[in-house]
């Protein structure tokens, strides 16, 4: 070992088939690097640069820093192979497949990144004069158009920037509708299906309405007599995601909006599962009167890390006018954007500072361009073969708790029914990164015990999908016979299974020292 200090070194490493792996000084085992934290790397008591002394009235006079920050320090090549080391670590869409259901992990297209990053696109910046972004505003409106004619709305908000925000305003505009009719203070209450996004009930809330369940039957869809049954001079609406998150679509969508119509409310879907029927059907068409569309999903712009987001929300003839500020209009004198308050007295205000997000904008609108209506179409064709072909290949394995209720749309939902006693779900999960996957979205739906909800998107190959498949037949063997070396794994990530209990309700988030 010659000069390395190798004190309080304890190897902890496993063993594969019972064989036990080489113990190793530095815990890599190869290109598999240990990362500690930048706290561990770095002192506060050092810097990564040197500094000549400075004398203290060489300095300016501005408050001085009463105590340390307390901050690593580091050297550049320090700090840049701590994140590069970690970057490794990580699971990306351009290392393989992304299982998660409900969430629409598909690739991103080098093309759409290289239009958003022209300078004409990059570079702007929102309180330019608008007669120095006609391009850009061209771009907003040719989206917006696409979005339009492909839901078969009448109106498109473009400036919410996520799926949420896009819920929360078409329930502002649901609100601002009520209270044109004088009856935004009597009709308080939003209906939202079990099988509806979790996000849905809580913008519910989050805009001021009482919010009350409607259960699925027993084939994953809405309770028709149970939405029924609810309706009332109470109720504003109804808020819907379709297809479904049991990967079904409400085959009553159009008897339950002709239905909330009648008894006087809206009808709002949650369209994040727009993948599945972009070209196919258009919600407008169904009697919906808002719907979200989460870009990222449905027309490729890129998703997770919490963004940059983009949720536009179109708008049926009934609610158009309280559409939120600002519109982009074209009439003779070109593109212009539209902001004052009184040129759109209805708008119930604004749902952010400025237009929406850009660099969201010219990919979704690049995606758009290159496929074109066919192309969107096969997008969604393709989407759900795949997840049918997933359900179809593991259902002999796995129990699919709504196989009888026909075919998926885009994705797949499984159980741990049938599972050895003490084995569930998580184990399963946590054998799939041992096999080199991200998990499938877990515990979710909540209708269904032990889900594991599968979206393999329409961007897989098959060769792609039958190695993910292979993998989850063998975990699910395994599963199944209760092997005790699946409740150990991941074995060969870089770290082990936590106790996420424990985790979740006695976080560490300060470094102690």
């Amino acid at each position: 070992m010659n000069d390395i200090n190798t004190a309080g070194w304890r190897p902890s490493l496993g063993t594969i088939d019972g064989a036990a792996l080489p113990d190793t000084v530095t815990g890599n085992r190869a290109l598999d690097l240990q990362e500690p934290l930048l706290f561990e790397i770095g002192h506060a008591d050092r810097s990564g640069v040197d500094f000549d002394d400075v004398e203290p009235d060489v300095l300016p006079t501005l408050p001085r820093r009463a105590a340390r920050v307390d901050l690593p320090g580091l050297s550049e090549p320090e700090c840049v192979r701590h994140y590069t080391r970690l970057s490794r670590q990580n699971y990306a869409i351009d290392l393989g497949l992304f299982p998660l259901g409900s969430c629409t992990m598909k690739h991103n297209p080098r093309l759409n990144e290289k239009v958003a990053r022209m300078p004409g696109f990059a570079a702007v910046h929102p309180l330019q004069p608008q007669s120095s972004v006609r391009g850009a505003l061209t771009v907003i409106a040719e989206l917006a158009d696409w979005l339009v004619r492909l839901t078969g709305m009448a109106a498109v908000a473009m400036s919410p920037k996520a799926g949420a925000h896009g819920e929360l305003c078409g329930l502002m505009a649901i609100h601002a509708a009520l209270d044109a009719r004088g009856e935004g203070d009597t009709r308080r209450v939003i209906l939202v299906p079990e099988s509806a996004h979790g996000t849905n009930p809580a913008t519910a809330a989050f805009a001021g309405f009482a919010v009350a369940g409607i259960p699925a039957g027993p084939d994953g869809r809405i309770d028709l007599a149970a939405l029924l049954a609810r309706l009332g001079s109470d109720v504003a609406g109804v808020m819907i995601t379709n297809p479904n998150t049991c990967g079904l679509f409400e085959r009553d969508i159009k008897t339950i909006a002709d239905a909330v119509h009648a008894a006087g409310g809206y009808v709002y879907c949650d369209g994040a599962n727009f993948n599945a029927i972009v070209g196919r059907v258009r919600p407008g068409d169904l009697g919906i009167d808002a719907m979200h569309i989460n870009l990222h999903k449905t027309f490729s712009t890129p998703h997770g890390g919490g963004g940059p987001g983009s949720g536009p929300v179109v708008l049926s003839a009934a609610l158009a006018d309280y559409a939120p500020r600002p519109h982009v209009v074209g009439d003779e004198t070109g593109v212009r954007l539209v902001e004052a308050a009184a040129d759109l007295p209805q708008a119930f205000g604004r749902m952010c500072a400025f237009h929406g997000q850009m660099g969201m904008f010219t990919r979704a609108l690049a995606y758009i361009l290159t496929h074109g209506a066919d192309g969107l179409r096969q997008v969604s064709d393709d989407a759900v073969l795949n997840a049918n072909y997933v359900l179809a290949s593991l259902r002999d394995v796995l129990d699919a708790p709504f196989a009888g209720s026909g075919p998926c749309m885009h994705e797949a939902l499984f159980s741990d029914h049938g599972f050895a006693e003490g084995f569930s779900t998580l184990d399963l999960a946590k054998g799939l990164i041992d096999e080199g996957f991200h998990p499938m979205t877990v515990y979710f739906p909540l209708v269904v015990h032990g889900a594991m909800l599968i979206e393999p998107t329409e961007t897989e190959s098959r060769a792609a999908l039958d190695q993910f498949l292979g993998a989850m037949r063998s975990l699910a063997v395994r599963a199944r016979a209760g092997d005790p070396a699946l409740r150990a794994a991941p074995r060969h990530a870089p770290r082990r299974r936590l106790d996420e209990t424990l985790a979740a309700r006695k976080p560490r988030l300060v470094w102690r020292g």
